[in-house]
């Protein structure tokens, strides 16, 4: 009997990674992207089946099977150079500058002080320059490596992953390695994380963005949710020195894992009222915090900083890279707001940085005082999947966050949100960013409440409502 729940589920899991080996060697490019659309929608539908048929596995196959998928999922990304981001070049040549013994923030690409360290794999040569993925320096010289003119933007950690993966192989599939060994990791995390919940995994496992953006594009974001995923875990332990480290590290390799850090404080500041005092007072006093709370956040910041330290003896404020004008870039500084796309539908674009900060403060200060403690993963997954909803972007890639705590929480409908950042990446346009990213505001406050509305209406006798029904 257990044979024949696993052999469909098996059959639709093998199915996604042959649709996804096709993607990634046939779907497209930036350059093509219209191939894309049709194959990343046969891609979710795929995923979507194999994840209703896991349900039906026997327990003692689960673990295995969401294991052995992860392991394909991730392999199909290996199949082809990178596809839809170039941000793998950069990787390649931080690693190859640091193990010529240089700071990365010390030198742009395009500095004729590195000139040595080219090669044709980053600078080709004699091809006219013509592909996706490259452009000109200011010098005329040809690279895939992007905006080659200015310093690098990545934190100390993911500058720390970047040399230890340059001697196995120094080049974009050594990256792409990489991030596939990031991404099955991920996964036993997960799966270790996750208990009696253990299918829950899958929906990091067997996600076709773990292909995308993990592998294929060998995003360092895949680090940042290896890295928050195990810190929550340790957290929801009660073992605040590991959380803290891990999630300290987390930060400091794409500062977004910050989000998280609510989330691993839940509850911290839950009321502890004193019974004399009348409830207009009540707010004003709070328990003193937990010796968990203060070690785990001591830990975190000591952690990031201590990251940061052998680079800032290096190159002082240079360490800051590029962070600065990226950020005025993508839109997050006054007069430049392509980001914040359904607020900058209902209110005056002067108003939407300030409105979008307070939205995010009193959702993590909710999460301080409300949050559950032995799931910290779940204050975290609204802290995070709030921020990409507010700010809207369209770097899909960012959502690889999202797809680990969906998968530590259950709530799938979260996943609308880097779904909405890849239509977004496609597509583009403000049109696009609103229709995108407000169906994915209305999956994530729908499907609760129609989850709510199942729990509590009649059974129909002989229809008992099962608690698995409603939920991955």
């Amino acid at each position: 009997m257990p044979a024949r729940t696993v052999l469909p589920c098996a059959l639709v899991l093998a199915a996604l990674v042959t649709a996804l080996a096709l993607t990634v060697t046939g779907g497209g490019t930036l350059a093509d992207r219209p191939p894309l659309y049709g194959w990343y929608a046969l891609d979710a539908a795929l995923f979507a089946l194999a994840l209703l048929l896991l349900r039906g596995v026997d327990d003692r196959r689960v673990a295995p099977l969401v294991l052995a998928g992860s392991a394909l999922v991730a392999a199909a990304g290996l199949l082809a150079p990178p596809r839809t981001s170039d941000d793998a070049y950069r990787y390649v040549w931080d690693g190859r500058v640091q193990a010529a013994g240089i700071s990365p923030y010390a030198h742009a690409p395009d500095d004729p002080a590195l000139a040595r360290l080219r090669d044709p794999g980053l600078f080709p040569v004699g091809d006219g320059c013509t592909g996706w993925d490259e452009r000109r320096t200011a010098a005329g010289d040809c690279t895939r490596i992007n905006r080659p003119a200015v310093h690098t933007i990545y934190p100390p950690v993911a500058e720390a992953w970047f040399l230890a993966a340059h001697p196995f192989g120094g080049g974009v599939r050594g990256a792409q390695a990489g991030g596939a060994l990031l991404a099955v990791a991920t996964t036993g995390v997960l799966l270790a994380a996750g208990g009696r919940q253990r299918r829950r995994a899958a929906l990091w496992g067997w996600c076709p963005g773990v292909t995308v953006w993990a592998v294929n594009d060998a995003h360092v974001d895949t680090l940042g949710a290896l890295l928050m995923a195990a810190g929550l875990a340790c957290a929801a332990r009660r073992r605040a020195g590991p959380g803290g480290a891990l999630l300290g590290a987390a930060v400091a390799t794409k500062l977004l894992p910050a989000l998280a850090l609510p989330g691993a404080l839940s509850g911290a500041l839950s009321a502890a009222v004193p019974a004399a005092l009348p409830g207009a007072l009540s707010g004003l006093f709070a328990r003193r915090p937990r010796r968990h709370d203060l070690v785990l956040l001591a830990t975190a910041l000591g952690t990031f900083a201590a990251a940061y330290l052998p680079y800032v003896a290096a190159s002082g404020v240079g360490v800051l890279g590029y962070l600065p004008g990226y950020l005025r870039e993508e839109g997050y500084e006054q007069g430049h707001l392509e980001r914040f796309g359904l607020l900058r539908a209902l209110l005056p674009d002067a108003w939407t940085p300030g409105a979008a900060a307070l939205l995010l403060a009193a959702v993590a200060l909710w999460v301080l005082r409300r949050g559950d403690p032995r799931r910290p993963w779940r204050g975290a997954l609204l802290v995070t999947g709030t921020a990409l909803l507010v700010v809207a972007p369209s770097y899909p890639w960012y959502g690889l966050l999202v797809v680990a705590l969906v998968a530590l929480d259950g709530r799938w409908e979260w996943l609308a949100v880097p779904a909405a950042g890849q239509v977004l990446y496609l597509t583009g346009g403000e049109d696009a960013q609103r229709a995108a990213y407000g169906a994915a505001l209305a999956c994530v406050l729908a499907v609760p409440a129609l989850r709510r509305l199942l729990r509590t209406a009649p059974a129909r006798p002989g229809h008992e409502m099962r608690p698995e029904m409603t939920k991955v």
